[in-house]
């Protein structure tokens, strides 16, 4: 079989089509991990590190939840912490805000899975952040140095304040310590 000057150049033009391709493919946003400037902190007009009060105008002004005010807001036993809990009309279900220290930490969104599914939501993250940093049947992750976003089934969707939840780690785990001490010096007692 001979082959002439022709099927040459139809094999090079195509070898080039692929090549450039691929290369564009590499080139396009959301192809890839996340990285670190990618990742929102910011749900429509709720973000991470906002104060409690401004949680609150902002819950009230938005339709997509039916917050009540105090009623929805709780303070947690431990530092300085506090959770607004308040459900959601048409798209969110419940909507969940961790706050420390009066700034928010923790942003949880339980997604109505009548009106969106969880390959929807998982397909979008993916062409505006990129493939995630990790990915199990449970759960997919986005992550940065200041931020985490999770998808985890059956639907909820998380927004978490890195530096501060690792601070927060960071002191239970000192906490934890002292009290391991605490323990072996009441054993050494004996």
């Amino acid at each position: 079989m001979q082959f002439t000057g022709r099927f040459y150049g139809m094999l090079i033009l195509g070898l080039v089509i692929i090549t450039l391709g691929r290369a564009q493919e590499q080139d396009t946003p959301g192809d890839g991990p996340a990285s670190e400037s990618a990742l929102p902190r910011i749900f429509r007009a709720l973000s991470l590190g906002m104060a409690l009060e401004d949680l609150k105008v902002a819950l009230q002004e938005d339709e997509l939840f039916r917050f009540r005010g105090d009623r929805d807001v709780s303070f947690l036993p431990s530092r300085e912490q506090s959770l607004v809990e308040t459900t959601g009309a048409s798209f969110i279900r419940q909507a969940f805000f961790q706050l420390r220290d009066d700034t928010v930490f923790v942003m949880a969104f339980t997604l109505n899975t009548a009106l969106v599914d969880h390959y929807s939501v998982f397909t979008s993250f993916v062409k505006k952040y990129g493939e995630p940093n990790l990915l199990d049947p449970k759960q997919a992750i986005w992550e940065s140095e200041d931020t985490r976003i999770a998808i985890e089934r059956p639907l909820t969707v998380k927004y978490i304040d890195m530096r501060m939840f690792n601070e927060i780690l960071n002191e239970s785990q000192a906490n934890k310590s002292k009290e391991v001490r605490l323990r072996d010096d009441f054993l050494n007692e004996f």
